[in-house]
């Protein structure tokens, strides 16, 4: 889940317009500030961006890969739809493929690599749950993800880990003040941190799979008390 903001990107001169478009219109996504099924206005994108026409529609094209939105002919852009059955689907995948990621990084992550998820570890452990907003909640379990995500050197796995991982972020964010106990999801990456940075790849990736499975069942059991 990665929640840049549009003045972030003024820092990245290196960034193309088309990114800062991409970057902020999927953060929107994200944390469903632009509604499941909401119709997408280029015209009306560009001017809140500051940007062109030409990117958000370049940005819009990503997004359609991502699967965060679709297209149709005549009628428009419009995020898609998250349901219940995305919740088994996605899980499933990254129920395979987060321990994977998780087990490699524990393997080949290099020293510097690793001093980057100290890093990480140590705002884990001082991050106050209960006095954090929802973005920088969803922020923080971000670079947890895709640290691992990075650490694990395979550009492929990490691409497709990052496009389900912000899957299942809308998913979240759906029941996120639902959810009994979020202080509890979010620790549960200490210890998965300390094994991938300890190099214990048959713990990293167990603790990769409970934590995709115990996520799967708590989205669950809000969706169903609602």
């Amino acid at each position: 889940m990665a929640l840049e903001t549009l003045a972030a990107a003024e820092e990245g001169s290196r960034k193309s317009l088309a990114d800062v478009a991409y970057e902020s219109i999927r953060d929107r996504l994200l944390v469903l500030d632009i509604k499941p099924g909401e119709l997408l206005n280029d015209e009306a994108l560009a001017k809140s961006l500051g940007v062109g026409r030409t990117p958000v529609r370049e940005a819009l094209k990503r997004l359609e890969l991502d699967r965060l939105v679709i297209t149709y002919p005549r009628r428009g852009t419009f995020a898609t739809r998250v349901d219940v059955t995305d919740l088994s689907f996605i899980s499933e995948i990254r129920a395979q493929l987060e321990p994977l990621a998780a087990a490699r990084a524990a393997r080949v992550a290099t020293e510097a690599v690793r001093q980057q998820l100290r890093a990480i570890l140590k705002d884990v452990e001082a991050f106050d749950v209960a006095a954090a907003s929802v973005t920088e909640t969803l922020r923080l379990d971000a670079r947890v993800h895709q640290g691992i995500y990075a650490a694990a050197a395979n550009p492929h796995l990490e691409d497709i880990l990052i496009r389900y991982d912000n899957l299942a972020t809308r998913i979240w964010c759906m029941v996120i003040d639902r959810l009994p106990d979020l202080s509890l999801h979010v620790h549960e990456h200490v210890n998965l941190l300390n094994a991938v940075i300890g190099g214990d790849e048959d713990k990293a990736a167990e603790l990769a799979r409970v934590h995709v499975s115990g996520f799967e069942r708590a989205v669950r059991e809000a969706l169903f008390a609602a």
